[in-house]
């Protein structure tokens, strides 16, 4: 019995027809190029396959979030974050990179971009051509960004950059770094930060490599500073956004960031899900297939539940965002609930398969080490919940 006879989890009747048709492209083409062997390799390597990706690419998708007039495909970020959903069948190794171009840098410019950032960067973006990542944590500044050490100061037409970065995911393949900075130190908090787009190749920038356990579709880097110069026009929006970074990051920026990443938490989940659900029709003891057995039966019932409920949770809060309407409160409950309730899908669905899920013989392994991080990163789940208090008004 195949997995989407099995559990109904491969399509969804309530979503528009061109999403469908998206799902349907993406699954075959998961299948075709992601197969169990390849994830096995490329995870043990630390990288994504570079040649799998142009051939994604080439199907248009980095557009999602970039107007037609600006090169893209239409902004459709409910399509963008089925992509994701989808690519995430095949745990980080697609749908990462995909994030890196579409999210990190296509919707970061869209929204905060100048015009000749827009003009040089998105046709790139679109393509697949060209990656972001994010300089935002620094070794003793996470949750309080507000806080970041990272200097950078004019110098006649040039900024000069100082510091250290943090958990740089990507900075190993990016082109540009997204460098949240600390450019006035006179000035009051908030009002002394600037987004300054850095080359990865720009004289002075290194890197070390910090192992991780999860998401292992790249590196995950600390990125280092030391004089480095890059034009005035490098800043995020042109040079009349100097002082100005903290509302391009706080704005509805940090709304589809928490979507994104929440996302892939659900993806994986639901890969999670499928394979258990198979695995537990074919595995026999005691006479029968395990999911005869009602502790099973159970398990896996409680884990389709709390994943149907993850999936309400994730395509509201992208549909208010797609709809331009306010959703940093929806958009932190989602980042908040599919990031723990994932844990709890992912650890009920390894229990199903037993030992098996601890070896190479299925994801199980890594489905389990990539959901275990997911309260974690993109804005921890207490991060969520102070944010969710503040918005609605909650006094302290």
């Amino acid at each position: 019995m195949s997995s989407a006879a099995s559990t109904g989890l491969q399509t969804f009747a309530d979503e528009p027809e061109h999403i469908g048709l998206l799902r349907d492209t993406l699954k075959r083409f998961v299948a075709e190029k992601a197969p169990r062997d390849k994830r096995r390799a490329w995870d043990r390597a630390h990288e994504f396959p570079r040649d799998v990706f142009g051939d994604l690419a080439k199907l248009g998708i980095c557009g999602l979030t970039i107007p037609e007039e600006l090169g893209g495909a239409g902004v459709d970020l409910v399509a963008a974050v089925a992509a994701i959903d989808e690519l995430s069948q095949a745990g980080a190794f697609l749908a990462g990179p995909f994030i890196h171009a579409a999210f990190y840098g296509g919707a970061n410019i869209v929204e905060n971009g100048s015009d000749e950032q827009k003009a040089t960067m998105l046709p790139r973006l679109a393509a697949g051509e060209m990656f972001f990542a994010y300089g935002l944590s620094e070794p003793d500044v996470g949750g309080d960004l507000p806080s970041v050490s990272t200097k950078a100061r004019v110098e006649g037409d040039e900024i000069v950059i100082n510091g250290a970065k943090r958990w740089c995911t990507g900075a190993d393949f990016a082109d540009v770094i997204y460098c949240l900075v600390n450019s006035d130190a006179d000035a009051p908090k908030y009002k002394n930060l600037s987004v300054v787009l850095v080359p990865t190749d720009a004289p002075g920038v290194t890197m070390q490599p910090i192992e991780h356990a999860n998401l292992r579709y790249t590196l995950s880097s600390d990125v280092y500073f030391d004089d480095v110069r890059v034009p005035r026009s490098a800043v995020l929006g042109g040079p009349s956004k100097w002082n100005k970074g903290w509302g391009q990051l706080a704005g509805k920026t940090l709304d589809v960031e928490k979507i994104e990443i929440t996302a892939v938490a659900y993806g994986l989940a639901r890969a999670a899900v499928e394979e258990a659900w198979q695995y537990a029709q074919e595995r026999e003891q005691f006479g029968r297939v395990i999911c005869g057995h009602q502790s099973v039966r159970h398990a896996l019932v409680d884990a389709r539940t709390k994943l149907q409920a993850c999936r309400h949770m994730l395509y509201h809060a992208v549909w208010l965002a797609q709809e331009d309407r306010p959703c940093s409160v929806e958009t932190s409950m989602a980042k908040l609930f599919v990031g723990d309730t994932a844990v709890e899908i992912a650890l009920l669905c390894q229990r199903v398969m037993g030992a098996y899920a601890l070896s190479d013989a299925y994801d199980m392994e890594r489905h389990v080490r990539d959901i275990l991080g997911m309260p974690i990163v993109g804005g921890s789940s207490n991060m969520q919940r102070n944010n969710i208090a503040a918005r609605l008004g909650l006094p302290e």
